[in-house]
């Protein structure tokens, strides 16, 4: 460790003492902490009926009931337990006190990094010593499965679905090492390497871990909120899960559950998040590369997913409307993701402009969805012989610099969609009412005449003003 970072971490330990020490002033608004003193006066109250001025774990777990599981109930208290109260005379109770369970609530949901650093190693650490990473593992871990929990128990996955199951789902794995592949070892070592298990963590990592990750506390404050049933109207669930919106009036079993889509949603602007339109599935519209087509064009922004016959799910962030055209479009917004095995982003390298492809009908040109790399050789790729495509990275993709993102470089897929984001503007809706031979009869009549007029009738469909 170099000089400059032993005088950071010792600067860090030596503030993290401070916050211990001091008076902790609650960091809500008037009407907040109101809300915040009338929970602890709730749960103080549960013991023996009347206002002792603490509460135990099991008061906290009563209140709770199984809106969160227990595991994490405990760690909550725990952490709360942990604030050195400036009442020395609290500092022999078992229980947690107002002062500390305030002091808890507002640092963990509004404070810095530092804050928040120090009340999550108060959650991570199961006993006294060293706190190791196999144990912040654990705690994202349990972390992550009680985000789905609440959701679920509340009835707030907005549309999405989330499988039960006795092993951890792909998803929460994938999502766990996400989180901790953000963590900053000094030797090097990145998760999930067997040697950072044993590792220790100090107070700067967790705090340095907390800044780089928003993701964790977006996750500590749907625990909070929606777990506690605290300070719920400070939270918009949806700049964290859009809404799932299908127009065929049937269920859909789609390929991104709620950790997939909250994952994807965290990387696109703030107008792309709120509200997702199903445009294009395989499950709903067949396998049809002429529907695909009909579907997805000129309906803005939209996230394509696949998920080849191996289980591998990935796909890309189209930041333009599709347009059939034997160009490439889009800019460099666009990115190509991979969600299962892993979770991962890609994005633009600069090196071309080669974000978007969409193709049908011709002879000289490739017919098919592409995204990044070049003709014959995508990043993503879709033939418009539905149900192969390939991703091809020897050894990245140029224009992303993404990897292979299935299993096999030529993949074949029976599963699809294509997500719009946000709501339809006006203009997207205009574009998609008639194409160009319904405004302009000289060209479909020149398409007439070189025998190529059938090529896009099938590709779109006739407006409700015709007949």
């Amino acid at each position: 460790m170099d000089f400059r970072r032993e005088l950071q971490r010792a600067g860090k330990m030596g503030n993290a003492k401070s916050l211990s020490d001091q008076r902790m002033a609650s960091r809500f608004l008037p009407e907040e902490q109101a809300e915040v003193d009338r929970l602890f006066d709730a749960l103080s109250s549960r013991e023996g009926g009347v206002a002792t001025g603490t509460f135990s774990l099991e008061v906290l777990k009563s209140h709770v009931k199984e809106a969160l599981p227990p595991v994490m109930v405990t760690r909550l208290y725990t952490g709360m337990r942990r604030v050195k109260p400036t009442d020395r005379a609290h500092g022999s109770c078992k229980n947690v006190s107002r002062e500390q369970f305030t002091a808890f609530l507002s640092q963990l949901l509004r404070g810095s990094s530092e804050e928040k650093g120090l009340m999550l190693m108060n959650m991570i650490s199961a006993a006294e010593g060293p706190t190791k990473t196999r144990d912040v593992q654990k705690f994202t871990e349990d972390l992550v499965a009680s985000v789905v929990h609440v959701l679920t128990h509340r009835h707030e996955l907005r549309g999405w679905t989330w499988k039960k199951s006795a092993a951890p789902p792909s998803s929460m794995q994938a999502m766990v090492a996400q989180l901790l592949s953000e963590m900053k070892f000094q030797d090097g070592h990145q998760f999930p390497d067997p040697q950072c298990l044993d590792q220790i963590c100090d107070q700067a990592m967790i705090e340095e871990w907390v800044f780089h990750v928003p993701h964790l506390g977006m996750f500590l404050g749907v625990v909070i909120h929606r777990g506690l049933c605290l300070l719920g109207s400070s939270f918009d669930l949806s700049t964290l899960v859009p809404e799932c919106h299908v127009d065929q009036g049937r269920p859909l079993e789609s390929i991104l559950d709620v950790l997939s889509v909250i994952y994807l949603s965290s990387h696109l602007a703030a107008e792309h998040r709120h509200r997702w339109r199903l445009l294009f599935s395989t499950q709903l519209h067949g396998q049809s590369f002429s529907q695909l087509c009909s579907h997805i064009t000129n309906q803005g922004p939209s996230l394509v997913v696949l998920e080849d016959r191996d289980g591998y799910v990935f796909g890309g962030f189209a930041s333009c409307s599709w347009e059939i055209k034997p160009q490439f479009q889009g800019d460099n917004k666009c990115f190509l993701f991979s969600i299962a095995p892993r979770m991962a982003t890609h994005l633009y390298t600069g090196y071309n402009n080669h974000f978007m492809y969409l193709n049908c009908g011709q002879q000289t040109m490739p017919n098919g969805l592409g995204m990044g790399g070049q003709h014959h050789y995508f990043g993503l790729w879709v033939a418009a012989d539905f149900g192969k495509g390939h991703s091809k990275a020897k050894p990245a993709c140029t224009t992303y610099n993404s990897p292979q993102l299935s299993a096999q470089e030529d993949f074949l897929f029976d599963k699809m969609e294509v997500w719009g984001l946000g709501n339809p503007s006006e203009t997207y809706q205009d574009k998609n009412k008639k194409s160009i031979l319904d405004s302009n009869p000289d060209a479909r009549i020149l398409l007439e005449i070189t025998g190529r007029a059938g090529h896009s009738e099938g590709l779109r469909e006739v407006p409700e003003d015709e007949d």
